[in-house]
């Protein structure tokens, strides 16, 4: 009985650490590679890792992740460059600290500062305004997502259940006295987006972010976007 009791002591301590240092793992890791930049982003237990050069769009990867011991592990729900990684679990050798990471074969990352806002951490749209009254997006396998942290933002349409992915766009945000604002970085569907400056109306009520304005194209819009993290 005193072993077993031991063994289950032990596995809750373990189950702890595991817990703490997921949770610890917040913010946006940053490298160069020749002409190439690459961001990987962590917020509320979810990771997204993309690259792009200059004003082209290269790849992402991302998903829920765990991180212990030196290995970080991410649930892959979408990867446009490899499709058939989706619904595997993908380790990296990394070792993260206050400053930076560095992976298992010595190659480093910059953390970016930190620049805490109230629209940081994993979002999902769950309302769209169609002419005068808002719908609701049900929850399913297709789903859009949001993740900010420090700074940075990145949207993400997909559908894990089959492997679907359908774009993504990222860049730098503000959020202040109820101005959202964009400039982005990256943006799948449209290089020429690169650059761009975009400015919205947002509000925070409770878990929902309504977020309003008019889109690049000029069309005007109105969504929620709830948060994604329990």
């Amino acid at each position: 009985m005193k072993k077993l009791t031991l063994v289950i002591l032990a596995i809750c301590i373990s189950l702890a650490t595991y817990s703490q240092e997921t949770a610890a793992i917040r913010g946006v890791f940053t490298k160069e590679s020749g002409d190439t930049t690459i961001i990987w982003m962590f917020a509320d237990g979810y990771c997204s890792k993309t690259a792009y050069r200059d004003q082209t769009y290269i790849s992402t990867l991302g998903g829920p992740f765990s991180y212990t011991a030196g290995n970080l592990a991410v649930q892959v729900e979408y990867a446009d460059a490899d499709s058939s990684l989706v619904g595997q679990r993908k380790n990296f050798p990394l070792t993260i600290a206050a400053t930076g990471a560095q992976e298992g074969d010595g190659i480093s990352w910059k953390k970016a500062d930190a620049k805490s806002q109230p629209l940081d951490g994993l979002w999902r749209i769950t309302g769209r305004k169609q002419g005068d009254k808002m719908g609701t997006i049900t929850r399913g396998d297709r789903k859009t997502i949001k993740l900010l942290v420090d700074g940075y933002f990145q949207w993400i349409a997909i559908n894990p259940a089959v492997k679907g992915f359908y774009g993504t766009g990222g860049g730098h945000y503000t959020f202040q006295d109820g101005k959202y604002s964009e400039h982005i970085l990256f943006f799948s569907r449209d290089n020429s987006r690169v650059g761009a400056h975009l400015s919205f109306d947002g509000k925070l009520e409770g878990d929902d972010w309504h977020h309003s304005g008019k889109s690049s194209k000029g069309d005007p819009i109105y969504e929620i976007w709830s948060r994604d993290n329990k």
